[in-house]
């Protein structure tokens, strides 16, 4: 069975609003400042481990609209560019960025579908909407928070008020220089 891997971006204070910059929130960009060569990697490797994407329609348009003009040595940009996406959406029925599959109607029920299709894991990263359903119904097997040493004070939080109690495993740790950590997490299967 395929695995979800959930990976976000958060400050200290649970924000995980506009890390990149192009959404036009106020702190927008608020990450940049911690990447470096040890961070990067972990980033790749992460990418690297996956076979695909599922995204909501607001990170797929924004990706979209960032990943395919790019190019790296390490192959990051083709990778983003080539893997197959799964893009949760009512409205968009052409996607631009592909290779890519719309999963309307019955979206739980077609996700599960994909977990226990054949293939690799499926990272989801973003989509703070879609992962806080994906954690409700029980579809994601890990939690990676890169915790972000910085406070801004507003911005959507990863976990909104009013969602569901989970309990979580910590499976790994890493500290970046920057002081980024990286957090690893598995639900705990309630009985």
């Amino acid at each position: 069975m395929r695995r979800i891997i959930v990976s976000e971006f958060v400050t200290i204070d649970n924000v995980m609003e506009d890390p990149g910059g192009s959404e036009g929130f106020q702190y927008g960009g608020w990450s940049f400042k911690f990447f470096n060569d040890e961070y990067m990697k972990y980033k790749r490797d992460e990418l690297f481990a996956v076979d695909a994407t599922l995204l909501g329609k607001n990170t797929y348009e924004a990706f979209a609209a960032a990943w395919p003009g790019r190019s790296d040595p390490e192959g990051f940009a083709d990778r983003m560019n080539s893997m197959q996406k799964y893009l949760v959406s009512s409205t968009t029925t052409s996607p631009s960025w592909g290779p890519c599959t719309v999963i309307k109607g019955d979206i739980w029920g077609q996700i599960r579908e994909i977990k226990n299709g054949a293939g690799g894991d499926i990272l989801v990263a973003g989509s703070g909407q879609l992962v806080q359903r994906l954690l409700a119904e029980g579809l994601v097997d890990e939690l990676r928070l890169m915790v972000h040493p910085t406070v801004l004070g507003e911005g959507k939080r990863l976990f909104a008020d009013g969602a569901p109690p989970l309990t979580m495993k910590l499976k790994d740790s890493q500290i970046f220089s920057t002081g980024t950590t990286a957090l690893s997490y598995e639900p705990v299967k309630e009985s």
